[in-house]
């Protein structure tokens, strides 16, 4: 594929494009919303997400994975794929149904029974459009791709914030959650105009159910390894705590993966397509890693520094219980931008085996954080995830690197080069701060503080650290024209 890093850089951007978006959507809505509802509505809805959520792993079984990593993929395997998980969708949407009640009981709650029954049609939803999104991302047709995720996301969010606006309390995140698959669902059977035809028996898709399946597993796995301080702080210390906890997880997540979305999909394309081609794939890992670390530094020390006026501003003076919560997560937005992409990589390469050892080994220890922190807890629960975490990064990333084309070695300036601009550009938005923010509100002092940050971390990164080459690249892969041709259906 000669246009292969043209494409790639360009599907990036759309993809960053949209996921930028996509962020100022969700961070929108959370602003609106959190003003709209209480923290007893977020805590609703959020025992059941933090438990139907292992649901929502099985919702492809890995084979939107299987579809993009293969070299070579024929109709009657995509056809066939597309029925495996539009069953997969129904049972589990049935399933959810099934389970309302004792989710109910366990959270004695009875207002989940309805909750859950609803928001598990999201999964019938999300499997009718499994095969069409993989068909795009694999095509690398991410500019298309980058119009559904904004649609979707916006039209929901428009939706619920007028039922939040109507009087219909948590129900009106219950509809974000179920509208937006259905509404990403629709715009990509329309954006790729593939009917699927009858399921084949004998369609060679025994080895793609494989691969998925690990990729299935491990997901679970590592959900509840991530979810369980959810269901933990929800069951013992009730609905508010599990919301002021929630919030304060979004804000922290959301830069992490909305970067992972934006640059992940792209980059394990292109990585699947070269994994035969050692030179190459180091190559694309790093830039890709780069940018993700690059990017997400100064969101990490933002949220340590002002945690305070970043939850006045998105959430409100009702929250302010999140702050310190907040506070202590900021860790992990850092440690998630170390350790997603090699995902992409190990991915890339059909290394799932390993990444469900990772994932068995890591389990064990989140559990056991949380448990040594629910006394204490929401505080208790925060501090004892980052620790983990923080413990955890470097033999995680040695042990995923082991063996593949790239070292630790070649990372480390990808992770040296940012952290050490982010602690200059530290020192001065804090002189900042206390030189000018005195008497200023918290929206003018967030800005000036962050302006101040971004700004000299920026200038500290690209001029100092020498990392300007970098992204001078990619601008000039945008510049040139591309040839690119629509591919057809099952090109490699």
């Amino acid at each position: 594929m000669k246009d292969l890093t043209q494409r790639t850089i360009r599907g990036g951007m759309a993809k960053v494009f949209s996921q930028g978006t996509n962020f100022f959507v969700r961070l929108g809505s959370l602003m609106v919303l959190a003003r709209l509802l209480d923290p007893k509505d977020f805590g609703l809805v959020g025992m059941v997400t933090a438990v139907v959520g292992i649901l929502n792993l099985f919702k492809d079984f890995g084979l939107s994975t299987a579809t993009i990593q293969r070299t070579t993929i024929s109709e009657e395997q995509i056809s066939t794929l597309f029925w495996i998980n539009l069953l997969a969708g129904a049972t589990l949407g049935l399933l959810s149904a099934a389970m309302a009640p004792a989710l109910a009981a366990f959270y004695h709650e009875p207002r989940l029974v309805l909750v859950t029954t609803v928001m598990g049609m999201g999964f019938i939803f999300n499997a009718a459009g499994v095969q069409h999104s993989a068909l795009l991302q694999r095509q690398m047709r991410f500019t298309s791709m980058a119009i559904i995720d904004v649609i979707s996301l916006s039209l929901s969010t428009v939706i619920g914030i007028i039922m939040a606006m109507s009087g219909y309390r948590y129900w009106a995140l219950v509809a974000i959650g179920i509208t937006t698959p259905l509404i990403s669902t629709i715009c990509a059977w329309l954006i790729t105009a593939w009917i699927p035809g009858p399921p084949r028996r004998q369609a060679g898709t025994r080895s793609m159910l494989r691969f998925g399946g690990t990729i299935t597993l491990h997901g679970l796995v590592a959900y509840v390894a991530f979810n369980l301080d959810k269901v933990l702080l929800g069951r013992f210390w009730g609905v508010d705590a599990i919301g002021i906890y929630g919030r304060a997880f979004q804000l922290t997540s959301m830069p992490t993966d909305n970067m992972n979305a934006a640059v992940g999909g792209v980059a394990f394309s292109a990585l699947s397509r070269v994994q035969d081609d050692s030179k190459r794939l180091k190559n694309y890992f790093i830039k890709g890693y780069s940018l993700v670390v690059a990017l997400t530094v100064p969101l990490t020390v933002a949220c340590i520094l002002f945690g305070n006026d970043i939850v006045l501003v998105v959430l409100g003076t009702k929250w302010t219980q999140a702050v310190p919560i907040l506070r202590l997560l900021a860790p992990t937005t850092l440690i998630f931008a170390l350790i997603y992409p090699l995902g992409w990589l190990l991915y890339s390469l059909g290394l799932v085996a390993r990444s469900l050892k990772i994932a068995l080994v890591l389990a064990p220890l989140m559990i056991v954080g949380y448990v040594l922190g629910l006394p204490y807890g929401p505080k208790g629960v925060a501090f004892a995830y980052s620790a983990v975490m923080t413990l955890w990064v470097v033999p995680h990333i040695a042990w995923c690197l082991h063996g593949t084309p790239v070292s630790l070695r070649d990372i480390l300036p990808a992770v040296g080069r940012p952290l050490a601009s982010s602690f200059a550009a530290a020192l001065i938005a804090l002189g900042v701060r206390l030189i000018c923010g005195f008497g200023l509100s918290p929206l003018p002092r967030l800005i000036l503080e962050s302006s101040s940050l971004l700004v000299t971390y920026l200038g500290i990164l690209l001029f100092v650290a020498g990392q300007k080459s970098l992204y001078l690249d990619l601008f000039r892969g945008l510049k040139t024209p591309s040839a690119i041709k629509k591919e057809s259906l099952v090109s490699a």
